[in-house]
This record gives C-alpha cells, structure tokens and sequence, in this order.
C-alpha cells in the first residue's frame, strides 16, 4: 500500500494544539472511513508553512504528499492550484504536482462546521443559538468573517463564551459528520475521494 502523508495548515507552535490539529483532522478522515488507508498528517502551522513542507517533501519523492490548507477567499472555480497562484499566495505548482495533492478548505476549517449542525449544537449546549450562524446552505459561498462571527455569535451564550479556535476548532471538526460536511462542501468531498483514491493504489 503507497504510503501518504498529508500536509496540514493549523496547529499553531505549541505541542499541544498541534496534536489537537492531528486528533482532529485523523478523527475526521478516519470518520469518512479511511481508518485502514490513513494518511500520516503533519501539522504545519501556517500555510506558508505547509505549502513550504509540502513542496520539499514532494521533491524528495518519498512518498506521496498531499497539501491541504484554508482558501482564505472565495473561490473562483478555478482549480485549487490555480488559486493559490493567484495573489496573494502567489505559489507555484511544483513539477509533476498533480491536482489530486491539493485541497483546499473554503474559505476557512470553519467552514466545514456550517455543515454539521446537530455537531455544534452537541458541543457548545445548553444556551447555544443556531439561529446566529450564518443560514445560506452552500457553505464555499459564506465568507471566512461571516463564518467566524456566526460561530462566536451563536457560542456567546453558553459556557464556553463563543467560538475559540485554539481551545474548540479541532475538538468540534472531531466531531463532524464526515458524510454531512461532504455533501455540503465539494471541496471536501474532493479531498476524502483523493484519499480513497490514492489510499487505494
């Protein structure tokens, strides 16, 4: 079986929030029913971070890397490397890089968690108000400020005092419905096919 290792954007600098970011995209794919194809996950902090890591490790051809990072803007349909050529990444694909190695979250992780409702309403409990997120269904459209100001708009009332990405992000995209966030978001759906795919090979 090809051995895979998927750079991940989040994570931090600390030990303990980049093993937050490991549990929980490893709970989310494992969840989509890849726990016997996993991909080893390397959080990486920034994006400029994974997309640096990803290309050495791309060029050192050991295995197979896969690049997976927030868009940060709306995606214009244009192909994922295509939008990250775009400014202000500005990155250029690295040679023989093909468009199964990168993924993208739209616009943000965030995102994802519009999809799974019953999810945070699980998390955050009692005095939790859904009706603060934000309502348009196809969640790539919402944007990244909308999703986070929903969230902490939503989270204000309940214990946890809104939406903190350090201390709920990872522990909440543990949680997710894998299925859920899939047919709500392409690019999800995309990135859990890649890893079939290439898991399969």
């Amino acid at each position: 079986m090809v051995s895979i290792k998927l750079y991940v954007e989040g994570g931090g600098d600390t030990r303990d929030l980049k093993s937050a970011c490991r549990e929980g995209f490893k709970t989310f794919i494992e969840k989509a029913g890849l726990s016997g194809m996993m991909p080893r996950i390397v959080t990486c902090g920034g994006r400029d971070k994974a997309y640096d890591k990803f290309k050495i490790a791309h060029v050192n051809q050991e295995e197979i890397s896969l690049l997976l990072v927030d868009a940060e803007r709306p995606f214009r349909q244009s192909g994922s490397w295509r939008h990250l050529q775009e400014a202000p990444d500005e990155w250029s694909r690295p040679d023989g890089a093909t468009d199964d190695q990168c993924h993208l979250m739209v616009e943000i992780m965030e995102s994802w968690f519009l999809a799974d409702r019953e999810a945070l309403k699980d998390y955050y409990g009692q005095d939790y108000r859904e009706n603060a997120l934000p309502q348009n269904p196809r969640i790539e459209r919402v944007a990244k400020d909308d999703v986070l100001d929903g969230l902490n708009r939503a989270a204000r009332d309940t214990s946890k005092r809104g939406y903190d990405k350090g201390s709920h992000g990872f522990e909440i995209l543990a949680k997710l419905d894998p299925k859920i966030v899939q047919n709500a978001s392409p690019h999800a759906k995309r990135f859990i096919e890649a890893l079939f795919k290439l898991g399969q090979s």
